[in-house]
């Protein structure tokens, strides 16, 4: 009996040795919370068409949108861990917990991070037919019109939104800030002259921006993209402190085997090196930005913390 109890016990606890020496060994699900057509939905279909041949199984992306992207994150968190369920972490799970009363999991506790996946800047565009040529004469309008000029974002709470209050806030604008359901709605309110100017990705606006629909005054880096290269930042329009750039990333449920992780970030190193990867990537202002683990874990601590500060100084009340 004891010898059956013992052989039991060895067995069972080689089993998730064999699971990662066998990972993977089935498809793998990429969640996204978003709709596709989007900056994150077309990095992963992407990246996971080139994760799928260097691991040798499908990477399947699958849609699960909802606010704050709640519904994909809860079911990655709850996805058994053994690296075959993953999740395309974006800024959002840095602003989800000042924004909702409750959420149900913990946006750092209940993953483990693979890598950082991409980095890209958010822009600040006005019709090309208002009198803004630059960022400077959009703050000066402004503030000598108090309530009068209004900003655009979409959706509360967002990042593109936060990025928005915290230009607002840093540039003391007295402006009204206007929230819209869709980026088509955003910016067709913004080449309309609706809105004075807009707070969006930069890689969904460059088509307006080259059909000559919007004007770029500035993007939201610490230095010119080199997609707009003649377009001043933030920062060298007049508010030297302003840096915001938005990422996305890689996780799986906590609990995931370091060797699986381990495994995934080399492979999505290897992916974002590819020269294909990054010629598809640049022209729409997304760098390929892998990092370890441990740097993308460090980075969402942060991000929290900053945003935080972002969504109090601003009032937004949680949902």
């Amino acid at each position: 009996m004891k010898r059956l109890l013992l052989a039991t016990l060895m067995a069972c606890a080689s089993l998730p040795a064999l699971a990662q020496d066998n990972f993977p060994n089935r498809p793998l699900r990429w969640v996204v919370g978003f709709g596709a057509g989007g900056v994150g939905d077309m990095t992963a279909r992407l990246v996971g068409q080139k994760l799928s041949e260097a691991l040798g199984q499908p990477v399947v992306i699958e849609n699960r949108p909802s606010a704050g992207g709640i519904v994909a994150t809860e079911t990655v968190a709850r996805a058994a861990p053994d690296g075959h369920t993953l999740l395309l972490v974006t800024a959002t799970a840095a602003t989800a917990p000042h924004l909702f009363r409750q959420l149900p999991y913990h946006p750092i506790d209940d993953f483990e991070f693979v890598s950082q996946i991409a980095s890209f800047p958010h822009i600040i565009v006005t019709s090309t037919n208002s009198p803004y040529r630059s960022l400077q004469d959009l703050m000066a309008a402004s503030r000598a019109n108090p309530g009068r000029i209004n900003l655009g974002s979409v959706s509360v709470g967002t990042a593109l939104h936060l990025s928005l209050a915290l230009f607002q806030s840093m540039g003391q604008l007295p402006a009204e800030v206007v929230t819209y359901r869709t980026t088509g709605e955003l910016l067709n309110a913004t080449a309309t002259g609706d809105i004075g100017g807009a707070m969006e990705v930069a890689a969904t606006t460059l088509g307006q921006i080259s059909g000559g629909r919007l004007r770029p005054l500035a993007v939201t880096s610490p230095r010119r993209s080199s997609v707009l290269p003649d377009v001043p930042t933030v920062a060298e329009s007049g508010l030297p402190d302003y840096n915001v750039v938005t990422w996305n990333a890689m996780a799986a449920p906590r609990g995931t085997p370091r060797p699986v992780i381990d495994r995934l970030n080399a492979e999505v190193r290897r992916v974002l090196a590819m020269p294909e990867v990054r010629d598809r990537l640049l022209p729409l202002a997304v760098e390929p930005t892998p990092t370890t683990p441990e740097a993308m874990r460090q980075l969402l601590v942060d991000e929290t913390a900053l945003w935080g500060r972002v969504i109090r100084a601003a009032n937004i009340e949680r949902q």
